[in-house]
């Protein structure tokens, strides 16, 4: 029997984008299943009078309050007046700053968006999110040799998604779909510099995704064998046979979300780079 779902408000004040406090607000309300919260975001909040008007919602429907606000006198008003409206209201970031203030033994500069600064990291991954649209699906496959990452898979195993990921961390990646009877560039046989991680998942997982690709196309008695169960095994075998030849990591993404995958193809960059620099081993 499955339980009802309890809904709450859940009001996030960000004097930036919200970002952080959007991330950090969705990691902890994903632990409670049975309690579903409703989002209300105020990004940009950095004034008295902008935030007057998220009290008066904030009093219309209350809930729990969480905020990222930089000016002391700003967060000293909400969390006074949320005292007085006998709202629940936390600074999810103070009891860091109180952390790295005590063990470094100096304040910080409590600059607004520190972390979106136009800075060298920042164009590096603007650089990287273009390098990756431009290498999406297999297109450009002659200056492989500059990615940082190359994804190969067969079809609906989540590439383009993972590789645009992994750009807006900052690493170039390219992605190559493994199709039956067609052979893989020359330029990713080849490829010294970039890690090659091939994306697999389950042949069920598969059939399902595909199938219902093909009912979005109004495709389904098409006759292809695009959603063949049988076709999807032969792919799949294939590409484990491929990747054993060559010595390719592989990643099964059946149950994993986007982040998940993308967080273990980083931890083997992590390890592709150190081996790399050590003497006596190419990649």
């Amino acid at each position: 029997m499955e339980k009802s779902i309890n809904y709450f408000h859940l009001h996030l004040i960000s004097d930036s984008t919200g970002e952080t406090l959007i991330s950090a607000a969705r990691a902890v309300t994903s632990q409670y299943k049975t309690n579903q919260a409703i989002e209300h975001i105020y990004p940009l909040v950095r004034s008295q009078k902008q935030l007057e008007a998220v009290l008066d919602a904030i009093d219309q429907e209350p809930g729990i309050v969480l905020f990222t606000l930089t000016d002391a006198e700003v967060s000293g008003t909400l969390e006074s007046r949320c005292k007085k409206m006998g709202t629940p209201c936390v600074s999810i970031l103070e009891p860091i700053f109180q952390t790295f203030q005590s063990y470094l033994g100096s304040p910080s500069k409590r600059i607004v968006g520190a972390q979106h600064a136009l800075d060298n990291e920042y164009f590096s991954r603007i650089d990287a999110l273009n390098f990756t649209l431009l290498h999406d699906d297999g297109v450009l496959p002659d200056d492989l040799e500059e990615a940082d990452i190359i994804l190969i898979g067969i079809s609906r195993t989540s590439k383009t998604p993972t590789s645009i990921y992994l750009a807006n961390r900052g690493i170039k990646t390219a992605n190559i779909p493994l199709v039956p009877g067609i052979d893989l560039p020359k330029s990713v046989i080849e490829a010294r510099h970039p890690l090659i991680v091939a994306l697999i998942a389950t042949t069920d997982r598969i059939q399902q995704v595909r199938q219902n690709r093909l009912l979005e196309l109004n495709a389904a008695d098409a006759g292809s064998s695009y959603a063949n169960r049988a076709q999807i095994a032969e792919e799949l075998a294939a590409a484990r046979k491929l990747c054993k030849r060559h010595n390719w990591e592989m990643i099964d993404v059946t149950r994993k979300s986007i982040e998940e995958t993308a967080a273990a193809i980083l931890a083997l960059y992590s390890k592709h780079v150190s081996e790399r620099k050590l003497p006596g081993i190419t990649k």
